[in-house]
């Protein structure tokens, strides 16, 4: 990786807000391990989501959960300059698709927002979840909540509408960076995560359809 700035930009370790960190020598840290070793050795993205023999379904979500997080912030971040009230008046993925937002605080209904606006509640939302011991425990042997995979599903529908509006509105500034193999490779892996494990509807992916058919079928 040549460019300086997307050396800067795709360092594991530089974010754009506090980063969910796994303990050293816990059960799901060695997951993260095995799950990152799994993408440098370049293995199969297909084969990659797939829950290795004898592990936790939800701890192998939790740990994608907090990784697609951090990967996804990032690429925004990338591009943020870029996405303002003025070019992005409302969060939308083209012509079709307009996303509004609520949560149980201050937008109880669903509410039109401009894209920075909507991705800065989105982002500290999601953070707040995934901090949240009730929903991912850290400590090994602490149960999972019953309604974890459901939480998930919303974490990872709301996450996938970022790749939307990247992708839609602002395609040419990945491009003119000249990261569009890691954003490709980033929603590839997204992608096959969430249909691997049913963990987003059908009528989510709508948008980035005909795209995803051409990278990943």
């Amino acid at each position: 990786m040549s460019n300086p700035f997307l050396k800067q930009v795709f360092n594991k370790d530089k974010t754009f807000r506090p980063k969910r960190k796994f303990e050293p020598g816990t059960q799901r840290f060695e997951l993260h391990k095995k799950a990152q070793a799994s993408l440098n050795a370049g293995l199969d993205l297909r084969l990659a989501v797939q829950l290795p023999p004898g592990e936790e379904l939800n701890d192998w979500v939790a740990v994608h959960v907090v990784d697609f997080f951090n990967r996804v912030n990032l690429i925004y971040g990338t591009i943020s300059d870029g996405c303002t009230e003025q070019s992005c008046p409302i969060m939308s993925g083209g012509p079709k698709y307009e996303y509004r937002w609520q949560d149980e605080q201050r937008f109880r209904k669903p509410t039109a927002l401009s894209a920075p606006r909507y991705m800065d509640l989105l982002m500290d939302w999601i953070e707040v979840q995934i901090n949240n011991e009730d929903i991912f425990p850290t400590n090994v042997g602490t149960p999972f909540p019953k309604n974890f995979l459901q939480a998930v599903r919303k974490i990872l529908s709301r996450l996938f509408r970022v790749f939307v509006h990247v992708y839609i509105h602002h395609f040419d500034r990945i491009a003119q960076m000249g990261s569009e193999a890691h954003v490709n490779t980033c929603y590839k892996h997204f992608y096959y995560f969430v249909t691997e494990f049913n963990l987003i509807d059908t009528k989510e992916l709508e948008p980035l359809k005909e795209m995803t058919a051409r990278m990943c079928h």
